[in-house]
């Protein structure tokens, strides 16, 4: 067993929203999420997402968090005390973390290399969308540039989780979160001033919904659900740190409004350039690579502006990569028995080792496949669409049927302090709501529902 009587707790309630929030928010906001709402219609995507947001993601949210500060323990060691039979979900929300970094924290290089290039200038040199493409291409394929730069997004991480709990990750987040809502902000503002940038305003925030279909509802659930970091032990090993005194309720309120408030503001950074920039709302996950750099290219100021997004890419990026890595890093620590210093090391090794060849499996190596896809690409699949939903539907059996209904009663009102009338909505989202919904993207991601 692990003696948990010494466990770190974050300073306050404004500790635990920012670091929740910080496990929360990253790529999937400000990379996909325009993206996939730029397919899906714009605007009724975004109210459906938000629906999805609140009655997949808020439940599960506080699911999570009422595991983690139960047990005070990693996601192997909260199933295991909750019921020892479902433990093997708690080696999911492991495997599913460091499989993520595997690929992310590559992902997460790319956004560092380009902010070096945004603040040399040498992104704003080539004009054309086939110029970024081909700049893209060279970078991705080269044998060792993506590798140093995936190195070096995981020693930031490293240096982070290796100060602990309260010197590492909170005080990280207190500075990292607000810093991304501001460049957000300016970024917002900036875009918002293009000339035609009204037009990607009406289309983000005014809904069309006779452009709903059932694949646009699917894709909504899909990405609240991957938006908000659930299914994967992020929020079982933050609230493990939680005090006695946190509000789950209002902390995973608050956790969802901020993410929803960054995808929003990444929603108006993008469509407005793009719209001023006559470019299709539809163009795909190549929007933030090959798309936007050819729109900084030309604006005034140009270098400054791309500078500005892709660094608030890399902060993005790295509070996800401080959150997925710390919950490897925890697991090793507890399970293992090791110091916190040997877990993290060994942690950022494998990491960058996995990382090397999911980088590599894009250029030099990537005719090596599984299934048919490269190494990048199969760690994404596979974890996207298979292990993220599998463990966010377990979470929602798990709190809503499995364990003892005092549980989640005690954690909802702090063991009887706080009064909660939304204890038997959540508790019903839980059994009902989310497992039916996270089935059917389940489902869908595994192809089976290509007719719709």
């Amino acid at each position: 067993m692990v003696d948990n009587s010494k466990r770190a707790t974050f300073g306050g309630k404004l500790s635990a929203v920012l670091v929740s929030a910080g496990g929360a928010v990253g790529l999937g906001n400000i990379w996909r999420f325009p993206y996939v709402a730029g397919e899906n219609g714009g605007g009724a995507f975004l109210v459906l997402y938000i629906v999805c947001a609140i009655l997949i993601g808020l439940p599960i949210m506080l699911g999570e968090f009422s595991i983690g500060r139960q047990t005070k323990s990693n996601p192997v060691g909260a199933f295991r005390s909750l019921n020892k039979s479902w433990r093997y979900f708690g080696y999911n929300c492991i495997v599913t973390s460091f499989l993520i970094l595997g690929f992310y924290s590559v992902v997460s290089g790319w956004t560092i290399e380009y902010t070096v290039h945004s603040v040399t200038g040498e992104i704003t040199r080539h004009a054309s969308a086939g110029e970024h493409a081909a700049f893209f291409s060279s970078f991705i394929e080269n044998p060792w540039k993506p590798v140093v730069y995936t190195s070096i997004a995981m020693l930031l991480t490293h240096t982070v989780i290796a100060l602990g709990v309260r010197k590492g990750i909170e005080r990280c987040s207190k500075i990292l979160m607000p810093v991304l809502l501001l460049m957000l902000a300016v970024l917002a503002v900036r875009s918002l001033t293009m000339p035609g940038g009204a037009e990607g305003v009406k289309f983000f925030l005014m809904p069309d919904f006779s452009k709903v279909t059932a694949r646009t509802l699917l894709d909504a659930m899909g990405q609240a659900f991957f938006s908000l970091s659930i299914g994967l032990g992020t929020m079982v090993t933050y609230a493990s740190y939680f005090n006695e005194k946190t509000n789950l309720r209002t902390t995973a309120v608050n956790v969802t409004v901020i993410d929803t408030l960054v995808a929003v503001l990444a929603g108006l950074v993008i469509f407005p350039a793009v719209f001023s920039a006559g470019i299709e709302p539809s163009a795909g996950s190549s929007l933030v690579f090959i798309t936007l750099p050819g729109i900084f290219a030309s604006m005034p100021l140009g270098m400054v502006w791309s500078s500005l997004f892709f660094l608030l890419l890399t902060v993005a990026a790295l509070t996800s990569v401080i959150s997925l890595h710390e919950v490897v890093t925890v697991y090793i620590a507890e399970e293992w028995h090791m110091s916190r210093k040997a877990a993290t090391r060994l942690a950022t090794l494998s990491v960058i080792a996995v990382g090397s060849l999911a980088s590599l499996s894009l250029g030099v190596m990537k005719h090596w496949t599984i299934f048919g896809k490269t190494i990048f690409d199969a760690l994404d699949y596979v974890t996207a669409n298979i292990m993220l939903p599998l463990g966010g539907l377990m979470t929602a059996i798990f709190v809503g049927v499995v364990i003892d209904r005092r549980v989640l009663h005690d954690q909802l009102t702090n063991f009887g302090k706080l009064q909660c009338h939304q204890e038997r909505t959540v508790r019903f989202l839980l059994r009902y709501v989310c497992p039916i919904m996270l089935a059917l993207i389940f489902i869908d991601n595994l192809g089976l529902l290509k007719w719709i």
